[in-house]
């Protein structure tokens, strides 16, 4: 008889997750079986949770969700090398096909064929995933196990800040979600002279302040542009991390940025059209506006292990751990913004 799991499906085309038992899966010869010890809830498993629709196109019940985690080797195809049962590991979630342009030109992070686990395949909202070794980093039995079911979404935030330089330089950081917090302490350690947080949710306002942000701009009630103005001399910062993926604030990013600076957008827009001044603010302040998605791999995973290694904390932004079958109350926190990274324990 197959041995059984709980997990969080997602069961059918509609708002919800239902936790359920399952086969524990497979696992092939180049594969590994992890036992998940830690899954911290992103915006995206919100997203599929609430069933918005900008991912009904691609999400295909049924589906176990979830792709941030950390968890320890349970067994291994026999072609597996370098890992051994009992090893603590997270993965890139991004599984790529190494045959395409982009992953022969070391850009795997945009292969055209990328499978997500927990949005196109099943993913770590469960007591097992079974995952190519190739995908598995290797992770530190100091983390806490909070941080170390986080590294996938701090990547992200290590990648966008990394994106131009930073030592030395004036950088805001546009909507404090948690990659947006997680980007505060990067940017510090990494050298930044002064971090400028945008944000409208009270709750995360007071958590960019806790994590090292110079300054925090309440965008509902401040002239945002009117005070980056004045906190930087006038100058503009030298680059904006936007992260909300709002309209507004992207808008405001490329107003905000001084004149040949860098804007890195890595929040998603729920609106299918955005309206820039592209003359005046992008072509003619001849700055770069880039995007930026998931983690450089594996360049990204080295600079956080490093960042890690050298003292960074991120911590604080772990502001809830509840057991899974308590996900709803998670769901909840994320919906309302009264949280930083919330994690789930099978």
């Amino acid at each position: 008889m197959t041995e059984k799991m709980n997990a969080l499906v997602k069961e059918e085309r509609g708002p919800g997750l239902a936790l359920r038992e399952v086969d524990i899966p497979s696992y092939g010869r180049d594969e590994v079986l992890i036992r998940v010890l830690a899954a911290s809830i992103c915006g995206t498993d919100y997203h599929i949770y609430s069933w918005d629709e900008a991912l009904r196109d691609r999400v295909q019940p049924p589906l176990i969700a979830g792709h941030e985690f950390v968890g320890e080797i349970a067994s291994m195809g026999d072609a597996v090398t370098g890992f051994q049962e009992g090893d603590l590991v997270t993965a890139e979630t991004h599984i790529v096909c190494e045959t395409c342009a982009q992953c022969r030109m070391n850009q795997r992070h945009v292969c055209i064929n990328t499978e997500i686990i927990g949005v196109d395949i099943d993913g770590c909202f469960a007591e097992y995933i079974a995952l190519p070794a190739v995908n598995l980093w290797p992770t530190d039995r100091d983390l806490d196990l909070g941080v170390a079911s986080s590294q996938e979404p701090l990547g992200n935030a290590v990648h966008t800040a990394l994106a131009g330089p930073v030592a030395g330089a004036r950088i805001a950081v546009t909507g404090c979600g948690p990659i947006g917090l997680m980007s505060i302490p990067v940017l510090k350690q990494c050298g930044a002279r002064q971090v400028i947080a945008t944000e409208v949710n009270p709750y995360r306002i007071a958590l960019a302040e806790k994590v090292g942000a110079d300054a925090v701009l309440d965008a509902a009630n401040e002239d945002v542009l009117a005070r980056v103005h004045e906190l930087t001399g006038g100058e503009g910062v030298d680059g904006v991390l936007e992260m909300s993926g709002n309209p507004a604030a992207i808008d405001q990013a490329c107003k905000m940025v001084r004149m040949g600076g860098r804007v890195s957008l890595l929040g998603l827009p729920s609106e299918s059209q955005v309206t820039l001044n592209l003359g005046d603010d992008v072509v003619f302040k001849g700055i770069d506006l880039q995007g930026i998605v998931g983690r450089r791999m594996w360049e990204t995973w080295r600079q956080m292990e490093g960042l890690l290694a050298g003292g960074l904390d991120v911590s604080d932004i772990i502001t809830h751990q509840l057991p899974m079958d308590e996900f709803m109350e998670g769901m909840h926190l994320m919906e309302s913004g009264e949280c930083g990274k919330v994690v789930l324990i099978p």
